[in-house]
């Protein structure tokens, strides 16, 4: 196992001057890096929004609500940092249930395949513990954990630090979002025209991004980071800041866990890289570049799932529809799922306007109506890339179902679209017709990092 170089609260200096890597002094601050090279955020390097930026524009007698607003924007980070700090391990109360819960969620379990898993029941029928509770059973029914040897301990504590990493105060990138996401995955590495080419290490790869895709996100977008000078988007140069942090925080996890210390260390430099190709694919901002790829291939009739560059492509593929497959799932649950973005995007833009700050597009409560956010959605993100992704599995039968509920959920919302316009320029975010594609492109950045519905 190579040796790691950890530093609390302080810069992390690196001997080698190759290596360009920004650290930052902050409070339970830990980074690692091994013979890798490849630096990673650790537990307890929460990304804490700066206020110095707000102080210019707020009154001294708004300190108060300031402190306030901090601390809901400190992510649990000065819990988990401080209990970290004392030395205090987390315990998480994993499986606290009656008999009867447990034999319904291991019912569910036997139907993780059908695409009306309903994953909000499950959250509840598991106590909370949806995303350990799936991955555990999803790494067992692959044959994971006998393939690749892995100590079923060890994986267990591996997936309660990536689920405690993601926070519940958040409506939408939360646990439960992740858990919703890998099951989603797990269905498509179902797709007969991809699962009889894919690797274990093809599959463990597309379980854990998708598991991992959006941990310790903060509940505001990328713009955001930028104007309030977060440290993240200094460290990286405000390119893909999120989803780097993402990555950077699941290495982190995976190290900390020695969850693959037995393994080779060529095959975990490997997966560390991997990850972080199929995590930074969640790029909002990067949407056409990847459709245009796929657009092409499936032109070309070229892609050759025998070949492992092909085959991540298509799990890339794979991961980003599953990352925005809300619209997709059946009303009752895509409805909730949209509403819950729609109040995390309102939250934010909340907290700008009580800062003095731009609001951003889609966070306007008075302006911005659910409808007209999921009818763009839909229209601009949604419905291109699904519609490639049915060409490549032949229209299976899982593509024409997801089809299907997105174009009825759609209908949906415009029913709802005249009663829920808050003004008249309720239609933006991409909801009217007469939208360039050039303004596409720019609301496609302001849908937040993660590729939300």
């Amino acid at each position: 196992m190579s040796c790691l170089m950890v530093e609390r609260c302080g810069e992390l200096l690196f001997e080698n001057p190759e290596q360009n890597v920004k650290c930052v002094c902050m409070l339970g601050d830990v980074r690692l890096r091994g013979q890798t090279g490849v630096p990673a955020e650790r537990r307890g390097s929460y990304p804490f929004i700066d206020f110095r930026l707000l102080n210019n524009t707020t009154h001294s007698g708004e300190i108060g609500t300031k402190k306030k607003v901090k601390r809901l924007l400190s992510f649990q980070r000065y819990f988990h940092a401080s209990r970290l700090l004392r030395g205090i391990i987390p315990q998480a109360p994993l499986h606290l249930l009656d008999e009867d819960y447990l034999g319904q969620a291991r019912h569910m379990l036997s139907k993780v395949g059908m695409w009306d898993f309903d994953i909000f029941l499950f959250d509840r029928l598991t106590n909370g513990n949806s995303l350990v509770t799936l991955l555990c059973h999803l790494f067992n029914t692959h044959g994971l954990i006998h393939h690749f040897k892995l100590d079923m301990v060890t994986l267990h504590r591996f997936l309660v630090m990536v689920q405690e990493d993601y926070h519940s105060q958040n409506p939408y990138h939360n646990a439960v979002h992740a858990a919703d996401v890998t099951q989603a995955m797990h269905c498509y590495l179902k797709e007969p025209k991809l699962a009889s080419f894919l690797t274990p290490l093809d599959i463990m790869l597309g379980l854990l991004a998708a598991a991992a895709h959006d941990v310790d996100h903060p509940g505001v977008n990328q713009p955001f980071l930028i104007k309030t000078n977060h440290h993240l988007a200094n460290l990286y140069q405000n390119m893909s800041v999120l989803e780097n942090h993402h990555w950077r925080s699941t290495i982190g996890m995976l190290r900390e866990s020695r969850l693959l210390a037995h393994l080779p260390k060529e095959m975990t430099q490997d997966i560390e890289q991997q990850l972080g190709s199929l995590i930074l694919a969640t790029d909002i901002n990067r949407q056409n570049e990847f459709l245009t790829r796929l657009k092409a291939h499936l032109q070309n009739k070229d892609l050759r799932l025998e070949d492992v560059h092909d085959r991540h492509f298509l799990l890339q593929i794979a991961l980003k529809c599953a990352d925005i497959c809300n619209p997709c799932r059946i009303w009752e649950m895509s409805k909730q799922w949209s509403e819950r973005v729609c109040e995390e995007f309102y939250r934010q833009g909340d907290l700008e306007q009580k800062f003095e700050l731009e609001i951003s597009p889609l966070c306007n409560q008075q302006k911005d109506s659910i409808p007209s956010i999921q009818i763009g959605f839909m229209t601009y993100i949604v419905e291109p890339l699904f519609q490639e992704w049915a060409r490549f599995t032949g229209n299976s039968a899982l593509s024409e179902n997801m089809l299907s509920h997105l174009a009825h959920n759609k209908a949906q919302w415009k029913s709802l679209l005249p009663k829920q316009r808050r003004s008249s320029g309720g239609g933006c975010a991409g909801g009217s017709p007469d939208h360039t594609d050039h303004g596409t492109e720019d609301e496609d950045q302001t849908v937040t990092e993660g590729i939300a519905p």
